[in-house]
Order: C-alpha cells, then sequence, then structure tokens
C-alpha cells in the first residue's frame, strides 16, 4: 500500500503536556487488530473466554510483576477489545498495597506474587517509574507475542496500533467508570466496536 500523508498521519490522542508517567488512575481501552474478534464471545450476559482471551488476561494481570508501581483496578475483557483501569503510584507497591522500597526477588518458577517462599531474597531495588504508554505497549507486546507464538503467526499485529486513554479526576468519575467496565458485556449488541452491529 502506497503512504498517503492524510490517511496515514498518526496524529496523538494524548493530553497534551500531560506527564503520563505521574501517579494518577487512568481508563484504557484497547482494541483488536482489525476489530476482529479473537478473544471470545458473548453468551448470557457474561464473556466467555477463546484462548487468545485467557492469554490477554494472563499479560493484564501479570503486569504489576514487571511494574511494581502498578494496581490494577477493574477490567473486562471483550470479544475485540479490552477495558481496564490502572493505577500508578509514586513508589513501588509491597504486598498488602503498602508502599516499599524493597522489593523481594523471587525466582520465575515460583509464580505466587502475594506470597513468598521461606528464604525469599530482598534487597533495595532501583527502579524507574515508567509511564502509561510504556505499561500499554509492554502489555499489548506480552499478550501478542504470545498469542502469536500459539497462532503460529510470528510478527503479526494483535492490536490497533494506539490505545484510548482517560485521565480519572475523582472517586464519582471512578465509580461511573467500574460500572460502565462491569456492564460492558452486557452491552455488546450496541457496543461501537461490535462489528456484526454497534
Amino acid at each position: 500500500m502506497k503512504y498517503d500523508p492524510i490517511k496515514h498521519h498518526r496524529r496523538s490522542i494524548r493530553l497534551r503536556g500531560y506527564d503520563y508517567a505521574q501517579a494518577g488512575t487512568y481508563f484504557v481501552t484497547i482494541v483488536a487488530h482489525d476489530r476482529e474478534c479473537p478473544f471470545g464471545e458473548i453468551g448470557d450476559g457474561g464473556m466467555a473466554l477463546s484462548r487468545a482471551g485467557r492469554t490477554v488476561q494472563h499479560a493484564w494481570l501479570d503486569l504489576p510483576n514487571h511494574y511494581p508501581h502498578v494496581i490494577l483496578g477493574e477490567f473486562v475483557i471483550m470479544p475485540n477489545h479490552v477495558h481496564g483501569i490502572i493505577i500508578l503510584m509514586d513508589q513501588p507497591v509491597g504486598r498488602g498495597g503498602s508502599v516499599s522500597g524493597e522489593i523481594p526477588l523471587r525466582s520465575q518458577a515460583y509464580s505466587d506474587p502475594g506470597v513468598l517462599p521461606d528464604r525469599a531474597e530482598t534487597r533495595p531495588y532501583t527502579w524507574k517509574c515508567h509511564g502509561l504508554p510504556e505499561i500499554v505497549r509492554a502489555f499489548k507486546s506480552f499478550s501478542a507475542r504470545r498469542i502469536n507464538a500459539m497462532r503460529h503467526t510470528p510478527g503479526a499485529p494483535a492490536w490497533q496500533r494506539n490505545y484510548y486513554e482517560h485521565i480519572v479526576r475523582n472517586d464519582e468519575e471512578l465509580a461511573r467508570i467500574r460500572k460502565y467496565i462491569r456492564d460492558n458485556p452486557l452491552k455488546w449488541e450496541v457496543d461501537r466496536e461490535n462489528p456484526a452491529g454497534g
């Protein structure tokens, strides 16, 4: 396909001048490539995840293991997109929700992030406060790599190039967004991302 500067111009949808690495609560929507529906099907008001959908779920839930300043909020996987709340702290989050300057070192074989083995090693941890764009990029990369390995389609796009984000400004707005995420499967028939209707 020939490059068309009007059609292929990528305009940033980020808020100009806003530091997306600062502590805050963010609502994100990430859509599958070409709005395909690889993540499962809606039935009886709920979402039945496919293998690709379970892979996406695992990549999402694994984010705090890679980014110790991330807390995950409400989350839903739809047939061709995900909605989720990401909370960025200004320090690493310790076990039990407390903030800590030490992070336990765990081997890859030990997968439960909530409980440490008896002789878990800890050390002072130097870390970088990654911003929302890096965290979303990592989520998309981790999940796409696993989906492509499963499908035997290395390098194939799994997600659209950008994502939608919204800075959550107060508790009232957060409550509305949480409800929207929880109720999303019930509204699939009229969802604008639904290729069969919307």
